[in-house]
């Protein structure tokens, strides 16, 4: 007679590198973010000549977005626009500046000076 033998099925416990691969390492921080936050100081003695603060967030862009973070929306120099509005401000520049060269010619060259309200009111009352 034979007797059954019981299969022993071990479980095993999920560690950070078994089934991992480096995409779902970088999907996981994509979607939660990682901050890595440091100082840098550079002393001599007791003397410090230089510190440096790092602050660096990895994000995906929407993860960012939510967080309230999107500087590369406005920043000319991240925007396809960016040759655009740089010859814009230029064109615009030439002409504030030819405007005011107008403006300078055609003021006189020594203004009349106007009269003080105290000295025409002096005068009046020196005529009664």
């Amino acid at each position: 007679m034979t007797t059954p033998t019981k299969s022993i099925q071990r479980a095993t416990m999920p560690t950070a590198t078994q089934g991992s691969t480096l995409a779902d390492v970088l999907e996981r921080v994509l979607d939660k973010g990682i901050v890595i936050a440091g100082d840098i100081s550079v002393s001599v003695a007791t003397t410090e000549l230089l510190t440096i603060r790092i602050r660096l967030l990895i994000s995906s862009v929407d993860k960012a977005r939510e967080m309230g973070i999107n500087w590369w929306e406005n920043n000319p120099h991240y925007s396809s626009q960016s040759k655009e509005l740089l010859e814009a401000n230029r064109a615009l520049m030439a002409r504030v500046e030819s405007l005011e060269t107008e403006l300078k010619a055609l003021r006189p060259a020594n203004p009349e000076p106007k009269p003080n309200p105290s000295d025409t009111l002096k005068s009046l009352l020196q005529d009664l």
